[in-house]
């Protein structure tokens, strides 16, 4: 990998290479229970609201027509096998035994973990190819985070209809306005939500588990599905269409990855101690719950879900699921923010406004672009899909391939940074892949019926990605080229000086061995040079936080000039006064009325030059024009910003 840069015309593509261990951060190793309770509560509402509102669809879908499947009784003990033992053997086993162990110190995500991977040695042909595999993956995520507010608030409110048909006509609206209320609070911060996501979400699997259990009781038997010889006869008996089935059996681990990117947040112990203690007992006894049910009832397939509360019950029950899947909705929403904050930093995206939203949680951000991009597609798939059946469809394709991704990075870590044996990793590895790719081959069906929209959707914003990422590394070829050797410009500079003002000039550029453009610039036209001049190279690194001592790095160098180098960690926001008002050199300071930004700007030309082709090119220079400037991205003064701008042919 490269260093990054700091001139605004390469800073979007900044990387620098970050030898990170896979040692966990884990927030919860303080021996404190009350803490470790805490943050395990904390968990639930963020880590998994996805996962939690599953029950509300899963069984259902199930059983829809098309598969060709009844609802008789032993296929029902079929389908209850099947998801007991996809979440026994992919949330419990794959994720929280062995996933989450591949963390980027202390964060998680198929971002953090492409990143594990791609400093381990030299980035030949096979090593960018897990790297476009991890940003396909990571493309695919945002295509999850537009169908999972959908799918799962329609499925909450379409409980109304059950209370009576006369609520038909207003499910959709109904829908339309909680999501559009949803998008317009996140730039209030999720902050006063957060606190009350854990207890509600509690309650909300409190819930699942008392009407599962009552059902239980009356049904009993349906507690034999936890062998897995159900599961091979459903598979036997009904061949062709058992493998349908398995598309929307996989509807219930959907928040698998949502797991592994929240990792940091909380740290391992508290997801592990959730998921044993609270989660997984609620949600296989709401399943085995509904399953008891339909046994009894096969009628109430239709939406088990809700057939199992009681008339006078129904209301409160819409009302919860409808708060839990507004839950779940934020968390993918805060997700997709997160995931665009790690894209900049690492250079895959053009800047964006990125707003803070807490003082005092770093994470808790805002991307307005993000923010109303995903509420136009969200309203807009309610609107084109007008059920959550017909949602569920188009759902899973995306997850499936991601999580299919993740095994593959997974294998790779164990490997090269545990360094495990070929054998031991094979075994693991295989086994997970082998359970990915057949609910993968179950969820390729589904594109016909609307599963092609996430796959239309990650390969946009995966264009977007490779594109901005190969346009930053021609645009910095194209600059270099004609950028004279720092040290020898500066000596042949110094044998005729200029003219020496006061003051500190601070020149952002991607490379400490070239003489900044802004530089060449700034003396072409006017002819002198501040008493104290600084080149400054910001690197963001593979890491996802710097400590403040790793921070900055100052080399003094002749006639009154500074080398200063800056470090980002990929979840930090860069704010380079804040870092440069900590450095104490001698001869060195920062005084904000006295220090001045030279920032070049670029102005992109697509061309025939090699590189891209035109059609990248020209959204690529369309990509630049839209970018945040980079005096907001910053942080800088815009009253102390002096800009030289230049066009570019790429």
């Amino acid at each position: 990998m490269t260093r990054p840069s700091a001139d605004p015309s390469a800073t979007d593509g900044a990387h620098a290479t970050a030898h990170a261990a896979p040692a966990s951060s884990d927030h919860a190793d303080r021996g404190d229970w009350r803490y470790l309770a805490g943050l395990s509560l904390g968990a639930l509402g963020i880590v998994y609201g996805d996962i939690g509102t599953s029950p509300l669809y899963a069984l259902r879908e199930s059983f829809l027509a098309e598969h060709g499947v009844t609802a008789s009784p032993a296929n029902v003990l079929g389908v209850l096998s099947m998801i007991f033992w996809a979440l026994v053997l992919v949330i419990s086993i794959k994720y929280l035994v062995y996933i989450v162990r591949a963390d980027n110190r202390g964060e998680g995500g198929i971002l953090a973990l492409t990143a594990l991977i791609t400093p381990t040695r030299a980035l030949g042909r096979g090593r960018w190819g897990l790297v476009v595999l991890g940003l396909f993956g990571t493309a695919l995520l945002y295509g999850d985070g537009m169908l999972t507010p959908a799918v799962s608030v329609l499925s909450a409110v379409e409980g109304l209809s059950v209370i009576t048909p006369a609520f038909d006509p207003y499910i959709v609206p109904i829908t339309i306005t909680i999501l559009a209320l949803l998008f317009l609070v996140q730039r209030r911060g999720t902050g006063s939500v957060g606190r009350v996501f854990g207890p509600l979400t509690l309650v909300w699997f409190a819930l699942l588990a008392a009407l599962g259990v009552w059902h239980i009781l009356q049904a009993p038997e349906v507690l034999s599905a936890v062998s897995p010889l159900h599961a091979v006869r459903f598979f036997t008996d009904n061949g062709w269409h058992a493998f349908l089935v398995m598309g929307s059996v996989f509807l219930v681990v959907t928040g698998g990855e949502a797991l592994y990117a929240d990792m940091g947040h909380f740290g391992r112990r508290p997801i592990r101690l959730a998921w044993f203690v609270i989660v997984l007992p609620a949600l296989l006894l709401n399943y085995f719950g509904q399953g008891a049910l339909v046994l009894r009832d096969p009628t109430a397939i239709a939406n088990p879900f809700y057939r199992m509360a009681p008339p006078w019950a129904l209301l409160p029950v819409v009302i919860l699921a409808t708060a839990a899947t507004v839950i779940a909705s934020q968390a993918l929403i805060s997700g997709a923010f997160s995931l665009t904050l790690q894209a900049v930093q690492l250079g895959y995206s053009p800047r964006m406004r990125i707003e803070h939203t807490s003082a005092r949680e770093r994470g808790q951000i805002y991307v307005p672009a993000v923010n109303w991009t995903l509420m136009v597609c969200c309203i807009g798939l309610v609107l084109g899909f007008r059920s959550s059946s017909a949602l569920a469809a188009a759902y899973g394709i995306a997850v499936t391939t991601t999580m299919t991704i993740t095994t593959v990075l997974f294998y790779f870590v164990a490997r090269e940074r545990w360094q495990w044996s070929s054998g031991r990793a094979t075994a693991i590895a295989g086994a997970f892949l082998l359970i990915d790719m057949a609910f993968w081959g179950a969820n390729l069906l589904k594109i016909p019926n609307g599963g092609w929209f996430p796959i239309v959707v990650g390969a946009v914003v995966f264009t977007l990605l490779v594109t901005w990422k190969r346009g930053r590394q021609i645009l910095q070829r194209r600059l270099r080229e004609n950028a004279p050797d720092r040290a020898e410009f500066l000596a042949s500079l110094m044998q005729h000086p200029p003219h020496r003002v006061p003051g500190t000039a601070v020149f952002m550029y991607g490379s400490d061995r070239q003489a900044p453009p802004a530089l060449l610039h700034n003396l072409k036209h006017n002819k002198v040079l501040h008493q104290r001049v600084v080149f400054l190279v910001v690197s963001t690194l593979e890491i996802p936080f710097v400590t403040a001592a790793q921070r900055s790095q100052v080399t003094a160098l002749d006639h009154g000039m500074w080398q200063v180098d800056l470090r980002y960690g990929f979840m930090e926001e860069i704010d380079i006064p804040a870092a440069l008002a900590t450095i104490r050199e001698d001869g060195l300071s920062f005084v904000p009325m006295e220090t001045t930004y030279f920032l070049g700007r670029e102005t992109v030309i697509a061309s025939g030059h090699p590189g891209m082709a035109l059609w990248r090119e020209r959204l690529f220079a369309v990509l630049s024009r839209n970018a945040q400037s980079a005096t907001a991205f910053f942080r800088l003064p815009p009253n102390r910003v002096v800009e030289l701008g230049a066009q570019v042919e790429i």
